[in-house]
């Protein structure tokens, strides 16, 4: 399938690790040009650098809490690559906790980070991505169909951004806009891990013993590969992706039991 890509440009947000850096690195096999995000210029670096194999990639620190930081990253790829065609809108996920056990500062914080921070890209990017029609991906997780114990930040405010989605794909279709959610289930990244941690030092037992549980509650019994997940962005960031707008895709290893 020709996906139509080659010569597309890409704003990908946080994506110096895990499935932000696998959706640059399919973007980039694809002939999009990519500009990389996050907090950490030195690593940022180290990546494009790496990424450079597959394409053209250039990189901004960004700190998507920072509304400056956003303006700054979206004239970035102005200056560098003239327009914006595709921007992945991602973030890290707020800390895990129950609902007693949570600050207003920490509500506060993860609203910012994981909800505000969508907003933000894409009134920036809007006036681009109005030229030509565009694609947006909004990053989630699989908490938006099934809450994740111990994780009321994520649930709460991932579910925000299915709204956001819904509405903004009415909005935004008369500019030939199609902005679409995909929703991670257990992938092998960082952040499971620190998940799994902080499962295991809770039920006092090891990592691994929480890993191999909720691999037997996936029924094809294992981790996705962050690239599984990217390929899925992919599709639905091209042009290939025609008709879809506004729906919410879970690539989750049939994980999540809700129809």
């Amino acid at each position: 399938m020709d996906l139509q890509l080659k010569g597309k440009v890409a704003v990908v947000a946080a994506s110096s690790q895990g499935l932000g850096k696998a959706i640059a690195e399919e973007l980039l096999k694809e002939g999009v040009k990519v500009i990389i995000s996050g907090r950490d210029e030195e690593k940022l670096k180290r990546v494009a650098n790496e990424l450079e194999a597959f394409g053209s990639v250039a990189f901004k620190q960004t700190d998507i809490t920072n509304v400056n930081d956003i303006k700054d990253l979206i004239a970035t790829a102005i200056d560098t690559y003239g327009g914006i065609d595709i921007l992945v809108n991602n973030a890290g996920g707020p800390p895990a906790g129950k609902f007693e056990a949570i600050s207003d500062d920490e509500w506060q914080q993860a609203f910012e980070l994981n909800l505000l921070s969508y907003i933000r890209l894409i009134r920036e990017a809007l006036p681009y991505l109005k030229i030509n029609g565009g694609r947006i991906i909004n990053i989630a997780s699989s908490s938006i169909k099934e809450p994740i114990p111990g994780l009321v930040l994520s649930n709460t405010l991932r579910t925000g951004i299915v709204g956001l989605t819904k509405t903004l794909s009415e909005e935004l279709a008369q500019y030939n806009i199609l902005i679409n959610t995909v929703a991670p289930g257990r992938f092998g990244t960082d952040r499971v891990k620190h998940l799994d941690d902080v499962t295991a030092k809770q039920l006092n037992v090891s990592r691994e013993q929480v890993e191999q549980k909720a691999k037997n509650s996936i029924p094809l019994k294992r981790y996705g590969e962050p690239e599984e997940f990217a390929k899925v962005v992919v599709f639905l960031s091209s042009s290939a992706n025609s008709y879809m707008t506004g729906s919410s895709f879970l690539v989750d290893g049939g994980m999540v039991k809700s129809i």
